[in-house]
């Protein structure tokens, strides 16, 4: 934008300078022809008032010398001719041409005759002057000279190229102030640009800076201020809210559990020992809802703040900690790990939650003898970790949808969760740069494929992560 900027700057001044220097040009060219021009008139006017008695046949008297010396010192050749247009004297080297014949024309005419009327730098030819030879009001003959145009021509140029120089001077006085003046006034987008691009990536808190540019765009970014400070406000109250309410239903959900249960043994037949125990499922489900919902509101104030974990050594601890969970369920849970320790940088506990989340889905959806596997590897700029099963798996439409909030697939309605698992996972992943991927395996089974990028260069410490217990009911 700045380019396009500078070159209609750079446009209008060119512009504006052929307007102001072509006029300029074409009057010095035509101010130099006059000044030759009226000093060969003066010239030619001298000669005439010499040639009356060469006219009259007494001889040529001192005219002879008089356009000799004439030529001799300036190169400028000169002749009188009579009425009827034949030399009567003339310097050394003169030669006649079209353009003095038809200057001597107009003179025998009686009148005065000088031209062109300006001399360009690729003109040719000469600058011709004649004037007429009057004796009592009769035209007795004239005189004329032929002035080479190549001095006027180096004069113009010389003018010309000045002009040029000066117009070359402008014009990069031009480009310098306009990258000057459109970095003033780009700079104050530049940053909104640059700004929007942070928010977008999860960082709330930049901000543009008001003082920048001209008032209008001093004027946007004041309200482009605003409305992320508003925007960021409301997310936050928003996910305030779902904190604050799902943590204050806790209790009463506990209270309301417990005297269900104490229900129990008050309940003879069997119809009310069977709701009993419904209402009970559903208050732990509740439970779980509200724990996933906490989590999630957690992983969405998390703001950029990046730690450096060894993925390898958090996937063992992860695939240790569920494996009691697997084995009640007769699932074969196992790691593949990496050859050497498998560094990433995210956001914190991003790598625990999202193996949490992948391997509980992995073993809650398995049946019977299938098998989990971990593995990680270090892979494109950064760390792989996959979870990889042998259950149903999922249709092309249901792994678009995945990820979205309270979702659960049609033929798994009735098994515990809340259908926050994969968006707790989205969450942390983008908010570590990360990507999510998931498809089905073959034969049979899904892969939920994370990358997590490496740390930079310089750290050297990675964030210990303390192994956490499994947390069923995890959707």
């Amino acid at each position: 934008m700045r380019r396009r900027l500078v070159i209609s700057y750079l446009l209008l001044m060119v512009l504006v300078l052929l307007a102001l220097e072509t006029p300029l040009a074409a009057t010095l060219a035509t101010r130099e022809t006059d000044r030759v021009r009226a000093d060969r008139l003066a010239d030619a006017t001298r000669f005439a008032s010499l040639a009356n008695p060469a006219l009259r046949g007494r001889g040529p008297g001192p005219l002879d010398v008089e356009l000799d010396a004439y030529e001799g010192l300036y190169g400028i050749g000169a002749a009188v001719v009579d009425r009827d247009g034949h030399t009567v004297v003339s310097s050394t080297n003169w030669e006649s041409g079209p353009a003095a014949a038809s200057a001597v024309d107009i003179a025998l005419a009686g009148q005065q005759f000088s031209g062109p009327e300006s001399v360009w730098p690729w003109m040719t030819g000469p600058v011709v002057v004649a004037v007429p030879i009057n004796d009592g009001g009769e035209v007795l003959g004239a005189v004329v000279t032929t002035t080479p145009a190549g001095k006027v021509r180096r004069t113009v140029a010389a003018w010309w190229l000045l002009l040029a120089a000066i117009g070359l001077l402008v014009v990069l006085a031009c480009v310098s102030t306009a990258f000057g003046l459109a970095g003033w006034v780009l700079r104050p987008v530049t940053e909104l640009d640059a700004v929007t691009h942070e928010i977008a990536e999860g960082d709330r808190t930049a901000r543009v800076r008001p003082r920048l540019g001209p008032p209008e765009l001093r004027r946007l970014a004041a309200s482009f201020n605003n409305m992320a400070d508003v925007v960021s406000d409301v997310m936050d109250r928003q996910r305030a809210f779902v904190a604050h309410a799902s943590h204050q239903l806790r209790n009463p959900l506990t209270a309301l559990r417990l005297r269900v249960e104490e229900l129990g043994p008050s309940l003879a037949d069997a119809d009310g020992r069977a709701e009993h125990r419904l209402a009970l499922e559903e208050t732990d489900r509740l439970a779980t809802l509200l724990e996933a919902l906490l989590t999630l509101a957690r992983a969405e104030r998390a703001e950029n703040q990046r730690v450096t974990v060894d993925a390898a050594e958090v996937a063992a601890a992860r695939v240790a900690a569920w494996q009691p969970l697997a084995r009640h369920r007769s699932v074969t849970l196992r790691l593949d790990p990496a050859d050497a320790p498998a560094y990433a940088q995210t956001v914190p506990t991003a790598i625990d939650q999202t193996l949490d989340a992948l391997i509980d889905n992995a073993v809650k959806f398995s049946g019977d003898g299938e098998e989990v596997t971990v593995t990680v590897r270090v892979a494109d700029g950064g760390t792989v970790l996959q979870v990889r099963d042998t259950g149903p798996g999922m249709t092309a439409s249901q792994l678009n949808q995945a990820t979205e909030r309270f979702w659960r697939a049609p033929d798994v309605q009735n098994v515990d969760g809340a259908g926050l698992g994969l968006t707790i996972v989205a969450v942390l992943v983008d908010a570590s740069d990360g990507r999510l991927a998931m498809r089905k395996s073959h034969p049979r089974g899904l892969v939920a494929e994370v990358w997590f990028p490496a740390p930079e260069p310089l750290e050297v410490e990675p964030a210990t992560t303390e192994p956490r217990l499994a947390e069923a009911g995890r959707a």
